[in-house]
């Protein structure tokens, strides 16, 4: 907001054409408007259950696949990868409840978050919750765009399920690693909302 009223104070005193200030005037508002609806944070009515994981984050499914995870499980599990544009709502959020038993941050590149090497090779965090029924990560990655991530939760940290534990700016992308047998309820493409949306059920022990 300091920067737009710097601007138009500027534009009005030193540029005399009208449309020419106009023009500085009108794009300066518009993005003012794109950058407080990239921070906002609506308010929403959550449905806990324990045993089923919730969507971290509001975004597009990019992937649903058995991969190797080698950073913290290293065995195979299943990956959801949720891509977030400029557009999304980019608050993070805890899939499940659980204490976080692992949490750490990698410094790194900037391809594009829906590239596949981002997930190794671009910045990101990597978080690991875990309670009595199941033991999930989530890494969040940088993209492009993004280029800095924010984490609020630390090893030992106690999460309710839908609790804030981090924000990416702008586009980006969200991976989950679920146990092997976990019923996905999502599909490719489909827009998922976060602490809304259902990403999985797990299985029934």
């Amino acid at each position: 907001t300091v920067f737009t009223a710097i601007v138009l104070l500027l534009s009005d005193k030193f540029i005399d054409t009208n449309w020419i200030k106009m023009t500085i005037q009108i794009t300066t508002f518009l993005l003012l408007i794109i950058i407080l609806q990239f921070f906002r944070n609506p308010k929403r009515n959550f449905i806990l259950d324990e045993n089923q994981i919730l969507s971290p984050v509001d975004g597009k499914v990019v992937v649903i696949e058995e991969v190797y995870e080698g950073e913290y499980f290293k065995e195979k599990r299943i990956q959801v990868s949720i891509f977030m544009s400029p557009t999304n709502v980019h608050v993070n959020r805890s899939p499940i409840a659980g204490v976080v038993k692992y949490q750490k941050y990698h410094p790194g590149k900037y391809l594009v978050a829906w590239h596949p090497k981002s997930s190794e090779k671009n910045e990101r965090n990597t978080v690991v919750i875990e309670n009595d029924n199941v033991e999930i990560l989530v890494r969040q990655i940088a993209g492009k765009l993004a280029r800095k991530i924010r984490y609020y939760v630390e090893e030992g940290d106690q999460l309710l399920q839908a609790n804030e534990f981090g924000f990416i700016k702008f586009g980006s992308r969200v991976d989950l690693f679920l146990p092997i047998g976990t019923e996905i309820n999502v599909d490719l493409k489909q827009k998922v909302k976060g602490g809304i949306t259902v990403i999985g059920t797990l299985p029934k022990s």
